[in-house]
């Protein structure tokens, strides 16, 4: 049996810039798990990567664009983006989103400096 890794809120928040901060919640050996907070008009950049994402929306309204269309997400809601797909939003309300990575975000974990 593989070791099960058991996270309580806690961590680093991180600035982002543009109304937006991160802090990873958990990770294992090809997943992690992440939390984005957001001001009102805060912005999630336009980006792209290789990895899947599944976002669920924990608290407020968020317009999304994806590959060109718009996407409201609201609380309770979730939207799946998959692998390269050109992505980005813009906080209506302030939030907090739930990002779901598989393989995991390297990149995001040295940047963090935990790996």
């Amino acid at each position: 049996m593989k070791e099960c890794l058991h996270s309580k809120p806690g961590g680093v928040w991180r600035e982002l810039g543009n109304g937006a901060r991160r802090r990873v919640r958990s990770f294992g050996e090809d997943l992690m798990v992440m939390e984005v907070r957001f001001d009102k008009g805060g912005v999630g950049v336009t980006h792209r990567h290789a990895h899947r994402q599944l976002t669920c929306c924990l608290e407020g309204c968020f317009h999304f664009t994806v590959e060109g269309k718009l996407v409201v997400l609201e609380a309770g809601d979730t939207l799946l983006f998959h692998g390269n797909g050109e992505h980005g939003c813009v906080a209506q309300t302030a939030g907090l989103l739930l990002d779901v990575f598989t393989p995991l975000r390297a990149d995001i974990l040295k940047d963090e400096g935990l790996r």
